[in-house]
């Protein structure tokens, strides 16, 4: 029974774990990804270890599967909460709404206004934005607010340059490095 509370638990550290390594990997970021890797193996071997030693312990082999569907839920949620990295979106509204892009603007969201042709050569506006994947939620609300039936779509860029947002990350990564050179 202990062993497979080990497995279990095992499995609850080794899915969530692989979970943030495949999305540091997607990311770009090398080293971190890396450094889970390892980690990653560690826990695979010692929990697969355990169920190897006894093929005919049907509990440790539960134990396993249970806890890999569980930590497959727990991951989600860890990346969920984590929110790493940034989503391009689209919002398509009726009316050019001045307020509304001056709003999203106030808050620290990159956003381009363009006229665009939509069906029956209707005239609509869409912004085009870029926000950190942790603020998403924000900017809906603050676009549902002013414009309840805009039409949005997000996406998440795999890289991109230049803009508002690369210039916020410059800043942003020179204040971190004059903290780290000040300690």
């Amino acid at each position: 029974m202990l062993q497979a509370l080990i497995i279990f638990i095992a499995q609850l550290l080794f899915v969530p774990v692989l979970t943030l390594r495949t999305i540091m990997m997607v990311k770009g970021m090398k080293e971190k990804a890396a450094v889970l890797g390892i980690l990653e193996g560690l826990i695979y071997v010692v929990a697969l270890g355990i169920v190897f030693s006894d093929l005919s312990n049907y509990l440790n082999m539960a134990a396993y599967a249970i806890g890999f569907g569980v930590g497959v839920y727990l991951g989600q949620l860890i990346e969920q909460k984590l929110a790493i990295g940034y989503v391009s979106i689209e919002v398509n509204i009726m009316n050019k709404n001045e307020k509304l892009t001056r709003d999203l603007r106030d808050e620290g969201f990159s956003v381009s206004m363009s006229e665009v042709e939509g069906m029956n050569h209707a005239r609509r506006f869409r912004l085009d934005c870029t926000a950190r994947r942790d603020r998403e939620e924000e900017f809906m609300k603050i676009v549902s607010t002013y414009e309840p039936n805009a039409f949005i779509i997000s996406y998440e860029p795999r890289n991109f340059k230049g803009g508002y947002i690369t210039k916020a990350m410059k800043k942003r990564k020179e204040k971190r490095d004059k903290r780290v050179r000040a300690s």
